[in-house]
């Protein structure tokens, strides 16, 4: 196993990780923005706030993408598993 593939190995797990990393993080910051601008505007400041709304997006976002998500992670196991021969060499 030579340097170079431990490299493009940990670069595709990197990878692999924002990927399916993104979505959520995504509408976490949208949902922080969102409700930020509205602690601004009413001059609310209560740090609590904050959270329920991102907890629920999280939420609601692994509801709906959690099947596209275990199939990418699984395919990315499957291919790493099956590629074992090849990285041993």
């Amino acid at each position: 196993m030579s340097q170079d593939l431990v490299v493009q190995l940990f670069r595709e797990l990197l990878k692999s990780t924002l990927i399916l990393m993104a979505p959520m993080l995504i509408a976490s910051i949208v949902v922080g923005m969102l409700v930020s601008i509205f602690q601004a505007a009413t001059q609310i400041h209560e740090m609590t706030l904050v959270f329920v709304p991102k907890i629920l997006v999280i939420a609601a976002c692994l509801l709906v993408l959690f099947p596209w998500m275990m199939n990418y992670a699984t395919t990315y196991t499957a291919n790493l598993i099956t590629n074992i021969p090849v990285y041993v060499k």
